[in-house]
């Protein structure tokens, strides 16, 4: 079967390659992959995967071999794969962990959409009530951020999304933000919680907007830079701030539902900024790097 996987020369991070056929566990269901989502972390740094090993965690397909001991779904049942392995290919073995039933009303293409992005936005944000809370998106152009901002309002938050460039504001307001801004110096108001996606000084710059007994969770490092807190700059009266690492890969089953709940409710909507063929990987790769998308990139699997 052909399949995506990960190339270490020039040509990368992926390429296209005939693979064995996936042999499922007495636990794993087979199903056939209609749409991959493309994830701009496993392909910047596919350096940390090896050479030749089928990429890609976010997917979504049909099942068309139900798991052996009778687990998981049964076969015909349309299912999103979040944080799964080796997803981008043509057939994969998935437990149930990983699996989430995709209900009627909404497109397979985009439940390939959740995974990763939609999984990390709703774990952060329901660590803590957000009811009238100022709560800062960092990155909000992209696939987290598009979750986040939806995800937010609807927990009752005062959202503000913070954005590259003027261009890339376009359609946060109609997900729920109250401002989006390009530049933290706008911003005027302190934050009980950050979803930072960027990293380096702008890392920095929230912290220093961070209230009494506030927390930055941070899903990311999208700028690639350093960060670096003046000095004094860590000490503080009052309730004692925080900053979170994240990067919870537990079971997605529960969260995958609940999202998907969310979207036939009408409540969520997939942030699919292109949608094309996976033949034309190469040139949605050069549009994830370019930062030339808004949201996520769903490729149909033909």
């Amino acid at each position: 079967m052909r399949a995506l996987v990960v190339d270490h020369g020039k040509a990368g991070p992926v390429r296209f390659a005939d693979v064995d056929e996936p042999v499922p566990s007495i636990s794993e269901a087979l199903v056939e992959i209609r749409h991959i989502g493309l994830n701009f972390g496993e392909l910047n740094y596919v350096h940390q995967w090896p050479a030749g090993a089928v990429h890609g965690h976010d997917a979504s397909g049909v099942v068309v071999r139900a798991a052996a001991d009778g687990s998981g779904p049964p076969v015909g049942t349309r299912v999103a794969l979040g944080m799964s392995s080796h997803a981008w290919a043509e057939r994969v073995a998935a437990g149930p962990a990983s699996l989430g039933t995709v209900p009627e009303g909404v497109d397979l293409a985009d439940a390939a959409a959740l995974g990763i992005a939609g999984v990390t936005a709703f774990r952060v944000l329901r660590k803590r009530s957000l009811l009238a809370r100022n709560v800062l998106i960092t990155g909000a152009s992209g696939g987290v951020g598009h979750f986040a901002v939806q995800l937010a309002a609807l927990a009752g938050a005062r959202v503000t999304a913070l954005v590259g460039s003027p261009e890339r504001a376009a359609g946060l307001r109609e997900l729920g933000a109250d401002r989006v801004l390009t530049d933290l110096a706008e911003a005027g108001d302190r934050f009980d919680l950050v979803l930072d996606t960027v990293g380096g000084p702008l890392l920095a710059r929230a912290w220093n907007l961070l209230a009494e007994g506030g927390t930055i969770h941070l899903v990311g490092y999208s700028s690639g830079e350093d960060t670096t807190f003046p000095s004094g700059s860590l000490f503080g009266f009052g309730e004692p701030r925080s900053i979170t690492t994240y990067g919870d890969m537990t079971p997605t089953s529960g969260d995958l539902t609940d999202l998907l709940g969310l979207m036939a409710a009408g409540r969520l909507t997939a942030p699919v900024g292109l949608r094309g063929r996976w033949q034309d990987l190469d040139d949605a790769v050069r549009a994830l790097f370019a930062r030339k998308v808004h949201g996520k990139i769903v490729l149909d699997v033909l």
